[in-house]
């Protein structure tokens, strides 16, 4: 314990998972391959689960709604008031998402009309080469992932048109945030028969295309750079990073013996985040609640035993924060200054922006130090708004008691994100360590 190999594995391990993820419904498919290859059970939310905590033995599972993922190990020893530890993520990134009448352009050129997606950094999109991938619905209701591979970019103006784009870009979400696909007539071309094209495996009619949650992703790989290859480049790391390390977590801790008093294990990794997680996926939403109270009744819980359960529950919410900026210091608070590779965030703001309190404060330097890792805590300069996470929504719903952590970023929100190598795998350690320590 723990069981992962190296930092240096783990660091290759999130690029693939990254790579395969170009989307929130990919990044739940490819969760689901890798626990599907860890044994673990597909449950369906339209079937009764017959008190599926324990069916066939294994105790692990996991059930999909939309583009997010719950996953669970109960040990044979759970009972009615068994607690739950939750790692809580998502898996949504900012971005631009397909709108309705997607094929547009002028002048001869091919564009995609797009809707921003949260808050991206507008600029770090602008000469890339950019991929669409997302999922889409069929008249009949069947639904095939889609993925196109390098196919836009948002061509920058030329310095020569704009002689004071260096003392200020200024790019408005309308008329300068539309890629370019392609050469010709608009009225003749139909990026929805492209992207019907690019399922794999699957012969998919366009014209049948009823519905789609189709998003922008970044296809350059991600890389390991710097003079001691210390840092990692890519996109999405905000929060693939969480997922990838709950997940990893997760299937370590399930082949492992898992003795008396066991808390059970929980990967919930939600859709939305990034635009307020108000939806049937997203934190806001009932999934994990649905979730936990099916899992209680199948071990026979009564609603008086669930809500013990709940009591004796710890969340660790996952998601990325901000590392020092050396160009920029003065932003961030001046005795609080977290740095790449120096552990995992625990992540703090006196008006509950994230949920940690003492109790979970006291927890995370429990954990660390048991898994043998540094951690650094973050709090907001006073003069700078701070974002929030799934934190203080799963603990307002669920009542459970929740601390907010993360792998430290620099330029977050950026089409390519950076990280230090160390800190993903550190997170993933100390999840592990987490996912079999009854906390409350």
């Amino acid at each position: 314990m723990p069981s992962q190999p190296t930092a240096a594995a783990h660091i290759q391990d999130l690029g693939t998972y990254v790579t395969a993820s170009p989307s929130s419904f990919h990044a739940v498919h490819e969760a689901a391959r890798r626990l599907n290859g860890a044994g673990f059970t597909a449950l369906d939310e339209l079937q009764p689960w017959d008190a599926a905590s324990k069916a066939d033995g294994t105790g692990k599972f996991y059930v999909i709604r939309d583009g997010a993922i719950i996953a669970w190990v109960t040990p044979e020893t759970a009972g009615p008031t068994t607690g739950f530890n939750i790692l809580g993520a998502h898996t949504d990134s900012p971005s631009f998402k397909l709108k309705p009448k997607p094929t547009t352009g002028r002048f001869g050129w091919l564009q995609a009309g797009v809707e921003v997606y949260g808050g991206p950094l507008l600029n770090s999109w602008l000469d890339r080469e950019l991929q669409l991938a997302g999922r889409l619905v069929m008249r009949d209701g069947t639904q095939h992932l889609t993925a196109t591979g390098p196919l836009l970019r948002f061509p920058q103006l030329a310095i020569h048109l704009d002689r004071a784009v260096n003392e200020g870009l200024a790019l408005d979400k309308q008329q300068h945030m539309n890629p370019v696909y392609g050469l010709g007539d608009p009225a003749g071309e139909d990026l929805l028969g492209l992207l019907a094209d690019r399922v794999a495996g699957a012969d998919v009619d366009g014209a049948l295309i009823g519905g789609y949650d189709v998003v922008i992703a970044d296809t350059q790989a991600p890389a390991v750079f710097g003079a001691k290859g210390e840092f990692f480049a890519s996109g999405r790391l905000d929060n693939l990073s969480a997922t990838h390390a709950g997940l990893t977590a997760l299937i370590n801790h399930a082949a492992a013996p898992l003795p008396a008093g066991t808390p059970i294990a929980v990967l919930a990794a939600f859709d939305h985040e990034e635009i307020g997680s108000a939806s049937r996926s997203g934190a806001s939403g009932p999934i994990l609640e649905d979730v936990l109270v099916r899992i209680s009744d199948g071990l026979g819980a009564s609603v008086s035993q669930r809500r013990q359960a709940f009591a004796a529950s710890f969340c660790v919410s996952a998601d990325a924060g901000h590392a020092v900026h050396p160009n920029y210091a003065e932003r961030h608070d001046p005795a609080n200054r977290p740095a790449l590779n120096g552990g995992p965030l625990l992540k703090i703001n006196a008006n509950q922006r994230y949920a940690t309190d003492a109790t979970g404060a006291a927890l995370w330097a429990r954990l660390c130090s048991d898994a043998g890792i540094p951690y650094q805590e973050f709090v907001s300069n006073n003069v700078m708004p701070c974002g929030s996470t799934i934190g203080p929504l799963t603990a307002t719903r669920l009542g459970i008691r929740t601390v907010d952590v993360g792998v430290p970023l620099l330029s977050m929100h950026s089409a390519r994100e950076l990280c230090g190598v160390q800190d993903p795998y550190r997170l993933a350690m100390v999840t592990e360590l987490f996912f079999r320590t009854a906390a409350a």
